[in-house]
């Protein structure tokens, strides 16, 4: 095993066992439930089906990055351990956690010039960081060392694919992603936007899609077109959803019907308290190794 730790956010939204199992570390961003702030502790504060239910019900919620002072107490005692870090933070196209992780890294490494820590913009979201995260550990466990998976991360980071549609606009104009005009539509039409995460690691509408099962069905045909080997595919999938494990289910289903040589099942997460604050239920997400993201 090498000795250095590696670690990520709670956004890469994955159980805290499997976390466990694959030994990553974390930290965990916050989200404010009607004024009430909690961890975005993967659940295990409120359950997600709760969380949702509350949202639906009208509960008002906001979410805070890890600050540097956070950060720094979180990395600190690794270090004081002997341990370097290498640390994989969300995207910066969608959050300031890379800056703030970067700020507490030059005060540390100024405090322990022994020491190696290492912080990669993942430019990952929600499960597919997760993805990201248990690549990391593979290569980690077959003995690769620190800065050359790092670098790896850097360069291959581009071909993990995030594709997401969303069966309820709701939250999406409530946050001013969707306008009430586009959002009202929308609803009437049954539409499902469909949407990735882009080079920059920001997320980018794509199309207009109706109805929801047409939109099973293209997210199912991204994955055709951009994975690698094609239907080929031999490596792993993960699905992610905000209280909707239905569709989640059905786009499992057809991932497994259309790509025998997978990596074992497709694995279901749910999406966790930070991005499901701002997605609200209705949201199933697909994430897979493919060609590099240009756009």
């Amino acid at each position: 095993m090498q000795n250095y730790i590696l670690s990520c956010c709670s956004t890469a939204d994955l159980a805290h066992e499997h976390f466990v199992s694959r030994d990553i570390h974390y930290i965990c961003f916050h989200y404010t439930l009607d004024g009430v702030q909690y961890p975005d502790d993967l659940g295990r504060s409120i359950p997600f089906d709760e969380f949702y239910k509350k949202m639906v019900e009208g509960a008002d919620t906001k979410t805070s990055q890890v600050s540097a002072g956070e950060y720094i107490s979180y990395f600190e005692p690794f270090l004081q351990e002997g341990k370097d870090i290498l640390h994989l933070t969300l995207s910066s196209g969608i959050s300031g956690s890379y800056m703030s992780a970067c700020a507490a890294k030059q005060e540390l490494d100024a405090k322990y010039p022994d020491r190696k820590l290492i912080i990669v913009d993942s430019l990952a979201a929600a499960s597919g960081y997760g993805l990201l995260m248990d690549k990391a550990a593979d290569l980690r466990d077959e003995g690769m060392g620190i800065d050359e998976l790092a670098a790896w991360l850097d360069a291959n980071k581009r071909r993990l694919h995030h594709w997401f549609f969303s069966s309820d606009l709701t939250f999406y104009v409530k946050g001013g992603r969707v306008s009430k005009t586009a959002g009202a539509i929308g609803g009437l039409l049954g539409i499902c936007p469909l949407l990735n995460v882009d080079n920059n690691g920001k997320l980018i509408p794509r199309e207009k899609i109706r109805p929801k099962k047409r939109v099973i069905n293209r997210i199912v045909e991204m994955m055709k077109e951009k994975a690698d080997d094609r239907l080929d595919y031999s490596g792993k999938c993960y699905i992610c959803h905000s209280a909707c494990i239905d569709d989640a289910r059905a786009v499992a289903d057809l991932v497994e019907a259309n790509f025998p040589k997978l990596n074992g099942k497709v694995l279901i997460n749910s999406i966790g308290t930070v991005i499901g604050s701002h997605t609200g239920p209705g949201t199933v997400a697909l994430f897979f190794w493919g060609d590099e993201r240009v756009d």
